[in-house]
């Protein structure tokens, strides 16, 4: 059993989807339980199970107390009724959540981390929940270094780190035999992947290649980032050169038209977006954000460049590296594909199972 909020867009939302397909593929029962269903949501197979467990619409006008105190008894309900061999739940509210039940259950219980610790699980109210529920958890997944660092030894020393699956339509995409005079980026607009950044940058980068456009797919979060943009290309002039292309279902097909992928945000956990262009092959500028996420998939100079976070300058000076130099950006891109040997879903796969189970004998033994 998966455990999260929703399976609308987001990064966390997207494994889980992912990791649920591929299980259920491979054989296994997999059930998602979360607390709504969104209007835009990633798919799931037609073998895995899904249940709302959230709050219902006469249980809304509750207190806020109340409230949760009664997700924690839907969840819980629903644990014992479909006896899971493993809980797994991703994302900070999901982790507290199915921590705070598993007392008194026999259900081993793994946590997921899929962001950067710093400013998400440093606030007062992690101070007293984090030391309360995570000496419960059974294990916990990390997706870098940096993130399993930040959390105690007692944390640490029951974690592994897994990447995250890359959807399999990603893999094998043969590049084009002409890329468009295009740099491309995909992400949701929201804040922390800080597009009006990259605009700045590829302003700069504009003067120099103005047959050149920059194309940002991807959905609104409506945190008004979406507004920020839109004045940032009034205010440059640039609507014949920055589209703003919304969100896709066929990035496969759309970014390897580009000549460059840029990859802008000040933090991430690991970013899928920046997975699933290096393994189209993509030539790319990416920030060195914390905590590690790029870092941890990219050698700078070897399969990608990485920039400082926040700086224009360094991010046009790489794109503009890469648009001059094409046997260099050609060369990276095929360095990046590789990465599909790590991240493709038969390996990521086999290491959560093999996790999976090493929990649920340790578990046994208590």
């Amino acid at each position: 059993m998966f455990h999260l909020n929703c399976l609308e867009q987001g990064g966390a939302e997207r494994v889980v989807s992912n990791l649920a397909n591929a299980f259920s593929e491979s054989g296994d029962e997999v059930i998602v339980a979360t607390e709504w269903k969104g209007e835009q949501e990633f798919s799931l197979n037609d073998s895995v199970k899904r249940i709302i467990v959230g709050i219902t619409e006469e249980e809304n006008n509750k207190s806020r107390i109340s409230k949760i105190f009664l997700r924690n008894k839907h969840l819980k309900d629903c644990i014992k009724k479909e006896q899971p061999d493993v809980v797994i739940a991703f994302t900070q509210a999901a982790n507290y959540r199915a921590l705070m039940v598993a007392k008194g259950l026999e259900v081993p219980v793994i946590i997921a981390v899929r962001t950067d610790p710093v400013g998400h699980y440093d606030r007062p109210i992690d101070k007293i929940m984090i030391p309360l529920t995570y000496p419960r958890a059974d294990g916990c997944v990390f997706q870098t270094t940096g993130q399993r660092d930040f959390f105690p030894e007692y944390i640490r020393n029951k974690s592994v780190i897994i990447l995250n699956p890359v959807n399999p339509k990603y893999v094998g995409v043969p590049a084009p035999e002409v890329r468009e005079k295009a740099v491309v980026h995909a992400g949701r607009i929201v804040d922390f992947k800080n597009q009006p950044m990259l605009i700045e940058a590829f302003c700069k980068v504009h003067e120099k290649y103005p047959e050149h456009e920059l194309r940002i797919y991807g959905p609104d979060s409506f945190d008004g980032t979406l507004e920020i943009l839109k004045k940032k290309i009034a205010d440059n002039n640039a609507e014949s050169f920055v589209k703003l292309m919304g969100g896709s279902d066929s990035l496969e097909k759309e970014l390897p038209r580009g000549e460059v992928y840029a990859f802008s945000s000040d933090w991430e956990g690991l970013p899928n977006a920046l997975i699933e262009a290096m393994v189209l092959g993509m030539p790319i500028v990416a920030t060195d954000c914390p905590c590690g996420g790029p870092a941890t998939i990219m050698t700078d100079g070897v399969d990608g460049l990485l920039v400082p976070i926040k700086d224009s300058d360094a991010m046009a000076a790489g794109i503009c590296r890469l648009l001059e130099d094409r046997e260099l950006a050609e060369r990276l891109g095929q360095n990046a594909r590789k990465l599909e040997e790590r991240v493709n879903s038969d390996a990521i796969i086999r290491q959560w199972h093999e996790y999976i189970e090493q929990v649920i004998e340790s578990k046994k033994k208590k």
